[in-house]
């Protein structure tokens, strides 16, 4: 299957809405309209930091998404790119989406002189991590909450 990746536009919201709403599902996180409504909007504000790529298909159908933003590497002197969201519609899993949407964002940390790309996901997340291991490199670092 051929896929390419681009920005979020305007157009894309019912798409992008289905799929963000599989991602929440998916990590059985309660979201309603409301909230997506909040992130649909930081992808169109361009003073928010957040950013949004879709993969779709040869047909042009939006398969997947990825939503991204900079952070500081204070320690490395540098900033770095953390890929906040990852998600690929079950019906194209196996497609390459996934790698798609990585590699368009290692460009777009290229271009904008990032060091590093950063991303968590769950321990049990066993078919994005096969993804993962052959394109990146696991860390040591645990990862800690604070509900505020």
């Amino acid at each position: 299957m051929t896929v390419t990746t681009r920005p979020v536009t305007p157009e894309d919201f019912d798409r992008w809405n289905a799929l963000y709403e599989g991602y929440a599902r998916f990590y059985k996180v309660a979201q309603d309209q409301g909230m997506r409504d909040t992130v649909w909007g930081w992808l169109h504000d361009e003073s928010h930091q957040t950013s949004g790529l879709l993969a779709q298909d040869a047909k042009g159908k939006v398969i997947g998404l990825a939503h991204y933003r900079p952070f500081a590497r204070p320690l490395a002197a540098a900033t770095g790119g953390f890929l906040d969201d990852l998600f690929v519609d079950p019906h194209a899993r196996g497609s390459g989406a996934a790698d798609a949407l990585i590699d368009a964002l290692k460009t777009e940390g290229e271009t904008r002189g990032w060091s590093l790309i950063r991303w968590i996901t769950a321990d049990d997340n066993y078919r994005a991590r096969g993804v993962y291991d052959k394109i990146a490199t696991r860390t040591q670092w645990l990862t800690y909450d604070i509900k505020i």
